[in-house]
């Protein structure tokens, strides 16, 4: 394997984003940097929430750290699941304990509006950070792509956690008094996550509808056993890259609502997950639509991180509007830590071995996954768009 990692130290410090069970690194990716040559700082109890023990990390050949604050000092590159938050125990946000030149890997998702001041403070403190949502969705970056792992998590956890709470059940029932009619589904994007959410929803004996702006992820969703809802808009207004759907105009965001509206009163579950690689998510659903909908109905707006597709959707909570409960969880995927956290460390382990050649960390801009992942840079901001999301675009930051 040779010394690719040599010289350089890399920090896993414990998340602390409250309900966050998952943790960038495993023993088996840990063991892979320690033979390459890195030196791997862990904090105490770091993988305690996906049953990985201090020693599980020693035995790899980590070093258990008890204070995150000399993690933060000693490593050149930090590996997060989720964005800089502030620290309660140390009374100090993780940014604080960064230091300049260092390299922070992780979901950032830098254009949604929570994370504006975030983004403006690791520019500020001259951190180079890498965003894993903007891995683009080509061949050679699969091995790498978080955003692909945690979307099958999300998909399959969304339609649970809409059951769980659904007042009714979910599958045909035959009962002494007769026959219950079963749950009406409506999933909103079927990329991954989608896809994954009219599977599930499908076995749970659901009928499922689905919407989405692109042809080829529309077959997928019918071809899973989904009720196909055209929504009218062109294919070439839709696609963007890598066949990601793109930022609709303002009348083709309208005509998609028209399409939806015309269902949504029947819907028990709407699932939402339409999103636009690295801007705000479209708003789908509006405050006038949630008013239609049913009382005792659930929204799981899967798209929260990126700003979601419900206009009342508060991140990270869940609310009652309208009779209608509406479900902000900005960390689905850390709800299934075990199977979420073995993907996830092994897409971060392989993003982080594209980038490092003989020790040095090698940021290309000309390069496809580079040029899309890098949010700052000494100094500056790079990232399209946050620049756009923050009005920013054209302006010398």
């Amino acid at each position: 394997m040779g010394k690719q990692y040599q010289g350089l130290t890399i920090g896993i410090p414990k998340e602390i984003m409250p309900g966050e069970l998952r943790v960038s690194g495993i023993p088996e990716t840990v063991a892979k940097l320690v033979e390459g040559g890195a030196k791997v700082l862990v904090e105490k109890e770091a993988g305690v929430g996906t049953r990985i023990s201090d020693e599980d990390y020693q035995n790899a050949g980590a070093v258990i750290k008890a204070d995150v604050e000399k993690l933060y000092a000693d490593s050149d590159i930090i590996l997060k699941v989720k964005e800089p938050q502030f620290n309660k125990e140390k009374d100090k946000h993780e940014i604080e304990m960064m230091h300049r030149g260092q390299t922070l890997i992780t979901f950032i998702h830098p254009a949604a509006p929570a994370n504006h001041q975030m983004v403006k403070d690791l520019v500020a403190k001259g951190i180079t950070s890498l965003t894993l949502d903007g891995i683009p969705r080509i061949s050679r970056a699969q091995t790498m792509d978080a955003l692909t792992s945690m979307s099958t998590v999300a998909g399959y956890k969304s339609v649970l956690i809409a059951a769980h709470r659904l007042p009714k059940f979910i599958p045909m029932t035959g009962t002494a008094v007769g026959m219950i009619k079963p749950a009406t589904v409506l999933v909103v994007g079927t990329g991954v996550a989608g896809l994954q959410a009219v599977a599930t929803a499908k076995r749970l004996g659901a009928v499922v509808y689905a919407i989405d702006i692109r042809p080829d992820a529309i077959e997928q969703a019918k071809s899973l056993g989904a009720k196909i809802i055209e929504s009218g808009v062109p294919a070439d207004v839709a696609i963007g890259d890598g066949g990601y759907a793109k930022s609709l105009p303002e009348k083709w965001l309208l005509k998609e609502r028209e399409a939806i509206n015309e269902i949504i009163a029947k819907v028990d579950i709407a699932i939402l997950t339409a999103l636009v690689p690295g801007k705000v998510a479209p708003v789908i659903l509006t405050e006038e639509m949630v008013k239609t909908m049913q009382l005792g109905s659930v929204i799981v707006d899967v798209a929260i991180d990126q700003g979601g597709n419900c206009a009342l959707t508060v991140s990270g909570e869940t609310i009652e509007a309208y009779g209608v409960s509406i479900d902000g969880t900005k960390n689905i995927p850390g709800m299934v830590p075990i199977s979420s956290t073995w993907m996830f460390a092994h897409n971060v382990y392989n993003f982080l071995s594209y980038l490092i050649k003989d020790g040095k960390l090698i940021l290309d801009e000309q390069d496809e996954i580079v040029k899309s992942c890098l949010v700052s840079k000494e100094g500056k901001l790079l990232h399209e768009g946050a620049l756009e999301a923050m009005n920013l675009k054209g302006k010398i930051v």
